[in-house]
């Protein structure tokens, strides 16, 4: 045996350049396999192993766990975010917990709830690693669930909360939402399910849970409907995209006309995204089965015809996207650009991917003891 060689079955030391690339990349798996590796080595009296990592054991634990909780917040796991977040004290935390919903229904703390601006912000910032890891179907399924509450994310600066069903009962209260009124034009689904936001925190924390998993995004449905009514905008204005409200009730005429105005194309708009093709995509993407994955050239045809559609000029030329003036703050290389455009114009403010995941990695990097070459956080 040459001298230096590693015995059979030995992991090689990894070096401090490796560790920096990973979290870079944001492969934060693999980080956690290479601590599993090195925290099994450190407990081998055999010597036949070494550690891939070098560090204490209380350090290695604290690899760890950061990496476990980056891994989570990349996949989007927005369910267990607050538990997540309750585990650090972190200044990311209290932002990780901003982007969760509430696991009890009357918790004080109402995260996405309350307001999805946090929550967007990382969707944006995990569509843009998720394009650094050449992923193309976790981009796709990332630009579906931008889709998903994009009608609450556009009534969030009128209602003063993004549909959170606690605040919702007073929101709406004295108006035909959630009533059996033949004047209401929403269907026997949204009826339900705007019926049910009302009740939602008011029992249960079992009733809570089934009202997220199969009712909050239809909420945003039924608010939609509220948004495009007759008495603020007129046949032919704007883009036809689905069904309006012909009696509107109290509840949708409180603003004035200019806001609901405003609101209307911020509505109109998130639905045009929502029936686009690279929403579609995600439809045509099945996993299994050997097929549907996407190439990175369909998810670039299917974003030009996206993009297409929610920019086209409006007959009354109030295309929120198109509007001068209205800023956003996306990267100049971003993964699909004018994404965060488009989510500036339905939230009505300016927004960007944000840093959640990226300072989780830089916390990785910064460990004493650990040396990492650095983090990819500017």
């Amino acid at each position: 045996m040459v001298a230096g060689e590693p015995i059979e079955g030995e992991v090689p030391a990894t070096e401090p350049a490796m560790i920096s690339m990973l979290v870079r990349g944001h492969w934060y798996g693999a980080l956690v396999s290479l601590v599993d590796q090195s925290l099994a080595a450190q407990q081998d009296r055999t010597g036949r192993a070494a550690a891939a990592i070098s560090g204490t054991p209380e350090t290695l634990l604290q690899v760890r766990a950061l990496a476990t909780a980056a891994r989570r917040v990349l996949d989007l796991d927005a369910e267990d975010f607050a538990t997540i977040a309750r585990e650090f004290s972190a200044p990311w935390s209290v932002r990780l917990a901003a982007c969760s919903f509430p696991l009890m229904p009357r918790d004080p703390v109402r995260g996405a709830l309350g307001s999805l601006i946090p929550l967007y912000e990382l969707m944006l910032e995990v569509l843009e690693i998720r394009a650094l890891r050449e992923e193309p179907l976790q981009i796709v399924v990332t630009a579906h669930l931008i889709g998903e509450y994009f009608a609450q994310l556009a009534w969030q600066s009128v209602l003063g909360h993004a549909g959170d069903p606690q605040q919702l009962v007073v929101s709406v209260a004295g108006s035909r939402w959630g009533s059996n009124d033949p004047l209401c034009p929403h269907s026997t689904a949204l009826r339900t399910a705007a019926k049910r936001a009302l009740n939602a925190t008011q029992g249960d924390t079992a009733g809570y849970t089934a009202y997220l998993d199969r009712f909050h995004s239809r909420q945003g449905d039924a608010l939609a409907v509220c948004a495009m009514n007759h008495a603020t905008i007129g046949p032919g204005e704007r883009p036809d995209v689905g069904d309006t409200c012909p009696n509107p009730c109290g509840f949708a005429l409180r603003p004035s006309l200019a806001a609901r105005r405003d609101l209307d194309a911020r509505v109109r708009l998130a639905l045009l995204y929502v029936d686009s093709p690279i929403v579609a995509l995600r439809h045509h993407a099945p996993v299994g089965h050997f097929f549907g994955v996407p190439s990175v050239q369909e998810i670039s045809d299917a974003w030009v015809r996206t993009w297409e559609r929610v920019s086209q000029p409006w007959p009354d030329g109030d295309n929120p996207l198109l509007v001068r003036g209205r800023q956003d703050r996306s990267a100049p290389d971003e993964a699909l650009p004018g994404m965060s455009a488009l989510v500036s114009a339905v939230a009505g403010q300016p927004m960007g991917p944000g840093h959640l995941i990226r300072d989780i990695g830089a916390d990785i990097a910064r460990l004493p003891g650990l040396d990492s070459g650095g983090s990819d956080r500017e």
